[in-house]
């Protein structure tokens, strides 16, 4: 089954996140958070491709955010653990989510294709400009400014889409980048390449991510249904003004589930305010430009609470049956997919795959899937 079948027509798709970096997507010292095992690694991703999940999805990081966890401190490079989970998995499409500033898009063309290779179809990138000033110069280079970095990422893709199509060689030369003779044989599996996924936040990261990517990946900054809804909508105007082009809008979640409605909450609160890490979570507010500084401190705390909670993602909290008619209400909201995370990660997604999936299905949201049989 080809990668793309991400585009398949379960009202809303599913996939994880963040199962290549310390902790995962959760900023607390409780046990059963991912510690960067390779075998735990495995386990999660073959759980949801057996579950029918559309995406596997890592974090691109290559340095932590200090505190008592050292949030993400411990990471996968993220083509390479895409290649080696692409192995070991059968249907789910996986991803790299690749710093533009930090390959060469020769190379990033020829290990798509590699992967996508490997993977009989199955691979997606998730383009990411570089906001982390710090990882950004780890490389040796100073980072660029915020609409720059996208004129750069134009001459990026255009470079790689070039080499996953053209037969003939490639003579570039832009602002960015000289190619001269640039050759990539064989060609991706998916046609005319493979899956593109872009964070859409700012009017020039909507604007590329409408240009280029199949799904744009959106950080909510609102939990109201009405404004949520206006985002995602934006989103998708801004792909129609920009390329006449639909595309899928996911965002990412947190989940916790209890038997009763209290235990789910009980846990939410010992895991983010009694555990939390908030000096990592401070500073990871503080890096991606907040200014934790200057907010009042009540704002402060809710902002705080849900990057412990998850990386700052939509709550799913409650019974199983409240989580549904929570992932229900995003469909209304004109989304397409979301993408999980756990506190505890791999416990969290056997009890999702145990009790919500199958009320999802009764829900209408997804159909029932048969996994494919996995080789001896």
């Amino acid at each position: 089954m080809s990668g793309r079948h991400i585009f398949n027509d379960n009202k809303l798709k599913l996939g994880t996140f963040g199962t290549n970096v310390s902790n995962g997507c959760a900023i607390t010292t409780i046990d059963g958070t991912f510690q960067t095992n390779w075998s735990e690694a495995v386990e999660i991703s073959r759980v949801a491709d057996e579950a029918g999940f559309e995406a596997i999805i890592p974090v691109a990081r290559w340095r932590g955010f200090g505190g008592e966890t050292d949030f993400n401190g411990r990471s996968f490079e993220t083509w390479t653990w895409a290649a080696g989970l692409g192995a070991v998995t059968r249907e789910s499409a996986l991803f790299t989510t690749s710093h533009v500033p930090t390959i060469h898009p020769l190379l990033a063309a020829k290990q798509a294709t590699t992967i996508d290779h490997i993977t009989n179809g199955r691979f997606g990138i998730n383009i990411v400009c570089g906001w982390y000033k710090d990882e950004i110069e780890m490389f040796g280079a100073p980072i660029m400014e915020h609409d720059v970095r996208y004129d750069y990422a134009e001459e990026w893709i255009t470079i790689m889409k070039r080499l996953w199509t053209d037969d003939d060689d490639l003579d570039f030369e832009g602002r960015y980048f000289k190619i001269t003779k640039g050759v990539n044989k064989p060609k991706p599996i998916q046609k005319p390449f493979p899956a593109l996924m872009c964070a859409a936040t700012s009017d020039r990261g909507r604007r590329f991510s409408g240009k280029h990517a199949d799904m744009s990946f959106l950080h909510l900054t609102t939990h109201d249904d009405d404004g949520a809804r206006r985002e995602v909508q934006r989103i998708k105007d801004v792909a129609y003004e920009v390329a006449k082009r639909e595309v899928q809008v996911w965002i990412h979640s947190y989940c916790v589930v209890g038997d009763t409605e209290k235990d789910a909450q009980d846990f939410f609160n010992y895991y983010v305010h009694e555990k939390g890490d908030k000096v990592a979570a401070t500073n990871l507010i503080d890096t991606i430009g907040m200014q934790s500084k200057l907010m009042p401190a009540d704002q402060l705390e809710t902002m705080r609470s849900h990057f412990i909670a998850g990386w700052g993602g939509y709550p799913l909290v409650g019974t199983a049956e409240q989580v549904v008619d929570k992932l229900a209400g995003l469909t209304k909201l004109g989304l397409a997919g979301t993408l999980l995370h756990w506190p505890r990660y791999l416990e969290g997604e056997k009890q999702f795959v145990a009790e919500v999936l199958p009320l999802m299905e009764q829900a209408g949201l997804r159909k029932p899937h048969r996994p494919q049989a996995r080789a001896a």
